[in-house]
């Protein structure tokens, strides 16, 4: 069992300056949170690289089981700060090969936390948010939540995040959506992949997101991470007898971990694994 506060909290007199507060949600459950709402959590190099920090923070944490990210205010995310996007503009192609880097970096490294990464979206998810939503396992949006791959209209294009949306909602969709910069609703994300679980407000988002990790607080931590990483190695492969054979070694090295022991031991004893908060026993 994980024990509350086990990843650093910014202080207190910290947090209204910070971009992106990191907190614990409950035993082993981290939050990270978009804290911008005045500028409704609008993506500039600062945001982005609390982000990095918060999640290669967070990657390392052996007591975070699930991670949870959020935003404050009443938008997810708005997409690309004004003001940074007129620096932007203003810099040279080296310079903005830099910035587009550390936001490749954001992308890749939600994707790949070896935690469950539940994501909750609520107003507008515009721009690099549709991105976030896409990098992360689970999606839950409010009725009032909308989503738009607006870059178009500015001539510019949703590079960076494209890998990770394309395989989220499909080529087809990509290819009006990429395209048009039309706004899609909850209900379409839903359909098309990208969302979940479709909450019918702010309230619901929260005790939705609860089931979930209720649900998550079942399972094994290690487990959890070696699915992902399951997924992410035969994923789009070709079923070829090097993937056959991988697939082998992963659950032969999973039986005989400790995790995976005290898995088949619990189920075969009749009793809860030790990992089962004591409210599901």
């Amino acid at each position: 069992m994980t024990e509350p506060n086990s990843v650093p909290n910014p202080a207190p007199n910290s947090a209204q300056n910070r971009a992106v507060v990191i907190h614990t949600r409950s035993p082993g459950v981290t939050e990270v949170v978009l804290n911008r709402p005045e500028k409704r959590n609008a993506f500039d190099d600062v945001i982005i690289s609390q982000l990095i920090a918060a999640f290669e923070q967070i990657g390392q944490d052996s007591s975070t089981n699930v991670v949870v990210l959020r935003s404050e205010g009443k938008h997810f995310s708005a997409g690309a700060d004004l003001g940074w996007m007129r620096r932007m503009a203003d810099n040279s192609q080296q310079e903005n090969l830099n910035d587009s880097r550390q936001l490749a970096r954001l992308m890749s490294v939600l994707n790949s936390l070896p935690q469950p990464v539940i994501g909750l979206v609520q107003g507008a998810a515009f721009g690099g948010a549709v991105g976030l939503a896409a990098c992360c396992d689970m999606v839950i949006a409010t009725e009032q939540s909308t989503f738009c791959l607006s870059e178009v209209k500015l001539g510019l294009i949703p590079a960076v995040i494209s890998p990770y949306v394309v395989r989220a909602i499909g080529e087809r969709q990509a290819r009006r959506y990429f395209l048009t910069a039309e706004v899609f609703n909850a209900h379409q994300a839903c359909e098309f992949g990208l969302v979940h679980m479709v909450a019918s407000d702010n309230d619901d988002l929260q005790t939705r997101c609860d089931r979930m990790l209720q649900q998550l607080a079942g399972n094994g931590p290690q487990a959890m991470g070696a699915a992902k990483a399951l997924i992410f190695a035969v994923s789009q492969q070709p079923l070829s007898a090097d993937v056959i054979e991988d697939t082998a070694q992963r659950i032969a090295d999973i039986r005989v971990g400790q995790e995976g022991q005290e898995g088949l031991a619990a189920f075969l004893e009749k009793r809860a694994a030790s990992w089962v908060p004591e409210d599901q026993h």
